[in-house]
């Protein structure tokens, strides 16, 4: 028979509810035939229980049945109990029924609790398996007396029928393990991938589930979280005591116990003002001793590296949560809002950023959306599960919206997926990750594989030590201090690039951008060459060599400065494309327009006079400007002029900043930089 896709299994069958009504019709089932009764050991290789079969005890009974109904695609549970305790017969018969009999009582609403509206997995299937207790001889056995096999459901097939609880089991050795992983402070994900290769099994396979691991760990907290949430509160605020431009936001609910907190940096606000035009909100992690929900603001700065907004715990993923977790970030930011944010797909989260961030494009992060995959499409799609992978990504690089769709109908029609929950769900939400609908908005680069890998490793530093939760605090402090250095190394070590073309626009671009920006631009100028430009009455047609057909639309008004791709390159990641590049090459244009070098990827993005007011670390500050020397000295040697005018301005500079008194503090300060040169 046809079966439902596994995560609907998922979904319908974690019902916790164990209705006691069920009507069993005795007269429909078989009655016991003496002459055909065997003990279950003279039959232990018989599939199907009969009328007669014998069980030395319920509980042998219950598992010949249990493993019988797994086979065929449905799983047990106990039922109903007959006999009279303390007259001398005790339990005397017992039913076993289909997890779907009965049905789910009518839950009285109550406006004060949350109501958990789940759709439930009873149907009031008939199927049952019905024993007596009979004694022979003086020995006691248990019979089969009734066995009705008709199910009203759909049963399932033996790849999904694992997902039922009844066969989601966690062994010790298994649980050991796990509470292993969860002091090292890795996701539940990370754990369920290892335990997968360590088991070598296929992702998806394991006889558990993420939310079985969840219920687990929940089940072994013994942490007392307001202990923890008064240490976390104790630290925030004495970072702001030492830093009053350090800034954090909390609430406490109705027992006066921490609810949510968020927290952001000086320095994190400083780099939010030049790189919050695209911004990560990961909330996909958890602080795992403690089962909150963690949420991480993450950008990309103009080298191309990870850098830190913010954090948020929070106790609940809802609707009001996060709208308070936006607004807490927000308030942080002086009100600005990125100009994308990508998240993962929380339908909650979704709403909330539609309310507290209108103006912003919301998007889903595809890297979060394909490490769910194989536990949703590859127990469905068998041999198959690569094959659509790769089509999928087919369809997702893809840059017309109607050739996208068209491919989608394709793609399902031919790997018999019209009735997956999934892949209509994230059809439904192709608006929110699919390339061809994002290609007009900037996102920074975020969204490709090797972007999300970086910003991925950024956010396991945070996660790596997960001892008590204000450490935790600790912990993000001085590893963001660490990649902070980190980066000004890279900035330092990348001064030195090749050109390859010898084109004038290719100097110009590498005098501005930084050196990772300058890469990607590289990229594209040397594909220029392999184009050919036609001008048409309005614009521009731009192809490949060696195609006939096709190409992209650009258009150029060289008096105004502006040029535009049909590919949408420039609006998706600040980089001009191969085939504006062209034009510009075809009409002699040896620079590249200022509009088209973004301040966000230049090598200095903001004044030195903004930067020194925006930081109040003194340290911080002592970066910036070693990190500015060290661009100037690489400019300067570029050529004999550069280096007659900086040696001029800095030897006038350095008179100036001489006549300016120092304090003791300020003294003390550079002694202390001395030493550690």
């Amino acid at each position: 028979m046809m079966s439902e896709d596994a995560g609907q299994m998922l979904a319908i069958y974690d019902d916790p509810s164990d209705q006691r009504s069920l009507s069993l019709d005795e007269t429909s089932s078989t009655e016991e035939s003496p002459d055909e009764t065997r003990l279950s050991l003279e039959t232990i290789n018989d599939a199907v229980p009969y009328i007669g079969q014998r069980f030395a005890t319920h509980d042998a009974a219950y598992e010949f049945y249990s493993e019988y109904a797994k086979r065929c695609g449905f799983s047990i549970r106990r039922h109903r109990t007959e006999g009279k305790d303390g007259v001398g017969k005790g339990l005397t018969r017992r039913y076993f029924v289909c997890h779907r009999a009965g049905n789910t009582p009518v839950k009285t609403l109550n406006d004060s609790k949350p109501q958990r509206n789940r759709k439930s997995s009873r149907c009031g299937c008939q199927a049952y398996l019905r024993i007596s207790k009979v004694t022979d001889s003086g020995a006691a056995e248990w019979r089969v007396t009734g066995f009705v096999n008709h199910h009203n459901h759909e049963l399932l097939e033996p790849n999904q029928v694992r997902f039922l609880p009844a066969y989601r089991t966690i062994s010790d050795a298994d649980k050991n393990r796990i509470l292993m992983f969860a002091k090292t402070g890795i996701s539940v994900q990370q754990m369920m991938r290892l335990m997968e290769l360590e088991k070598c099994v296929e992702p998806g396979y394991l006889p558990f589930t993420e939310k079985d691991v969840r219920n687990l760990l929940q089940s072994f907290r013994k942490s007392d979280q307001e202990d923890e949430s008064l240490d976390l509160l104790r630290m925030c605020r004495n970072n702001k005591e030492k830093d009053p431009n350090f800034k954090f936001e909390y609430t406490l609910d109705s027992n006066n116990r921490l609810d949510s907190i968020a927290w952001s940096y000086a320095s994190s606000v400083q780099s939010y003002d030049i790189y919050g035009d695209a911004v990560v909100f990961d909330t996909t992690h958890r602080l795992t001793t403690f089962d909150m929900p963690l949420g991480i603001w993450v950008g990309v700065n103009n080298y191309g590296m990870p850098c830190f907004f913010g954090c948020v715990l929070l106790r609940e993923e809802n609707l009001r949560s996060f709208s308070w977790a936006l607004k807490a970030f927000l308030g942080f930011m002086n009100g600005k809002a990125p100009q994308t944010i990508l998240t993962d797909q929380n339908m909650c989260l979704k709403e909330a950023i539609a309310i507290e961030m209108p103006t912003t494009k919301h998007a889903l992060c595809i890297w979060m959306i394909v490490a769910k995959f194989p536990s949703w499409f590859n127990a469905v799609l068998g041999e198959r599960y690569n094959e659509w992978k790769t089509e999928f990504y087919r369809l997702y690089n893809l840059e017309s919206i109607e050739d996208f769709e068209l491919g989608w109908r394709d793609m399902v029609s031919s790997f018999g997926l019209h009735t997956n929950r999934h892949i209509a769900n994230l059809f439904a939400l192709r608006s929110l990750w699919a390339l061809p609908y994002l290609r007009s908005h900037f996102f920074a680069g975020m969204t490709t594989t090797g972007h999300s890998k970086a910003i991925n490793s950024f956010i396991q530093r945070f996660l790596s030590a997960q001892t008590r939760l204000a450490y935790f605090v600790e912990q993000v402090a001085v590893d963001f201090k660490d990649q902070a250095a980190e980066q000004q190394t890279m900035q330092q070590n990348l001064q030195n690039i090749c050109l390859k073309t010898g084109a004038p626009m290719e100097s110009h671009a590498a005098s501005i951008l930084t050196p990772f920006a300058f890469s990607k631009l590289q990229e594209q100028l040397v594909l220029a060459a392999h184009y050919a430009s036609f001008q048409m009455d309005d614009g521009f047609l731009v192809r490949h060599h060696t195609k006939l057909e096709g190409g992209r639309k650009v258009y150029w008004v060289p008096r105004e400065g502006i040029i535009s791709c049909s590919c949408h390159q420039f609006e998706f990641s600040g980089i001009l494309c191969r085939h504006a590049l062209r034009v510009l090459s075809t009409g002699n244009c040896f620079q590249i327009p200022d509009r088209y070098l973004p301040l966000r990827w230049r090598r200095i993005s903001t004044s030195p006079t903004k930067l020194a007011q925006s930081s109040s670390d003194h340290a911080d500050r002592i970066q910036w400007l070693q990190s500015m020397v060290s661009t100037l000295v690489a400019e300067s040697a570029k050529s004999k002029e550069r280096l007659d005018m900086a040696t001029e301005q800095v030897y006038s500079l350095l008179s100036r900043v001489r006549e300016q008194p120092v304090t003791s503090q300020g003294a003390r300060d550079i002694s202390h930089i001395h030493r550690n040169l």
